[in-house]
C-alpha cells in the first residue's frame, strides 16, 4: 500500500508533465494516498469549483484595481478585444497591484495581470501575454495545473484527504497554499509553445496585432527569469518571440 501511493503520486506528476510537483516523501504520499489517486479523476466541474475558490481567496488577499483607475481602463480595452469567453467559459479579468511583471489563468476562467506587468508593457502586448494565458485554459494546461497543485497540497498535510468532497469545503489557509502552488507551477515547453500559437490565432481571430506578441517577449528576455513568474517559462523568451515572427512573416 506504501508503494501504490508513492506510485500513483509518480504517475501523477509524470502525466501532467509540469515542473510544479514537489518532490514528496513516502510518509507524505501515504497519508495523502486517496487524495492522490482522486486528484487524476477530478472532473471539469470539480476544478472549476476549486479555482473559483482559489481565486477568490487570492483576490481577498490581494490589491485589486478599481475599474476607474489606470489599469482598470486599460484593462477594461484589453478585454474587450480578447473577448468576454473561452470555449464557453466566462473570463474574468482583473489587474493585481503587484510590482512583478506576472500573469495567470486558472480553469474557472479568472484571468489575472499584474500591475508590474502593465507598466512594461504596451496595451498590445499584455493582450498577447493574456491571449497566451487564455491558451492555457483553453488547450486544459490550467485544469492539469490545478490538479498538481492539489496534489502537492495535499501531500504535504495543507489540505485533507478523505475525498474528493473537501473541495468543496477547503479553508482559506488551504486555499491560499493551493494558489500559491498553481501560481508557482511550471508548464513544459510543448504546452508552452502550444499557448503561444493558440494566442497567435486568437489575436488574428479578433483583429488584433499579434505585433504585440513578439515584442512582449523580446521584452521578457531581456529580464531575469524567476520562480513563479512569466519570466521562468520555458522555452526561453528569445526563442518564443522568433518563433511568432516567424508566424507573422510567414503571412505577410
Amino acid at each position: 500500500m506504501r508503494f501504490r501511493a508513492t506510485l500513483t503520486a509518480a504517475a501523477l506528476c509524470s502525466t501532467t508533465l509540469l515542473a510544479g510537483c514537489e518532490t514528496l516523501s513516502t510518509d507524505a504520499m501515504l497519508q495523502a494516498g486517496m487524495t492522490s489517486m482522486q486528484v487524476a479523476t477530478l472532473s471539469d466541474e470539480e476544478v472549476r469549483s476549486m479555482s473559483d475558490q482559489a481565486c477568490a481567496q487570492m483576490d481577498a488577499e490581494a490589491q485589486i484595481a478599481s475599474p476607474d483607475s489606470v489599469y482598470g481602463q486599460r484593462l477594461a480595452t484589453i478585454a474587450s478585444n480578447l473577448g468576454d469567453q473561452i470555449d464557453g467559459v466566462p473570463v474574468d479579468y482583473q489587474v493585481y497591484l503587484i510590482d512583478e511583471p506576472n500573469a495567470w489563468a486558472m480553469a474557472n476562467g479568472c484571468v489575472r495581470v499584474y500591475s508590474g506587468l502593465m507598466d512594461m508593457m504596451t496595451d498590445n502586448e499584455v493582450e498577447g501575454v493574456l491571449g497566451h494565458e487564455l491558451g492555457h485554459v483553453a488547450l486544459g494546461h490550467s485544469k492539469t495545473t490545478m490538479q498538481t497543485a492539489y496534489a502537492a497540497s495535499a501531500a504535504r498535510g495543507a489540505l485533507a484527504s478523505s475525498s474528493n468532497a473537501t473541495v468543496a469545503t477547503l479553508s482559506g489557509s488551504q486555499l491560499g497554499d493551493l494558489g500559491e502552488k498553481f501560481i508557482n507551477a511550471q508548464f513544459s515547453q510543448s504546452q508552452e509553445t502550444a499557448a503561444d500559437n493558440f494566442s497567435f490565432d486568437l489575436l488574428g481571430e479578433r483583429g488584433v496585432s499579434r505585433e504585440g506578441l513578439v515584442t512582449a517577449f523580446e521584452k521578457l528576455a531581456s529580464l531575469d527569469g524567476g520562480e513563479g513568474s512569466i519570466l521562468s517559462s520555458h522555452p526561453g523568451s528569445s526563442d518564443r518571440a522568433e518563433n511568432m515572427r516567424d508566424r507573422l512573416n510567414a503571412e505577410r
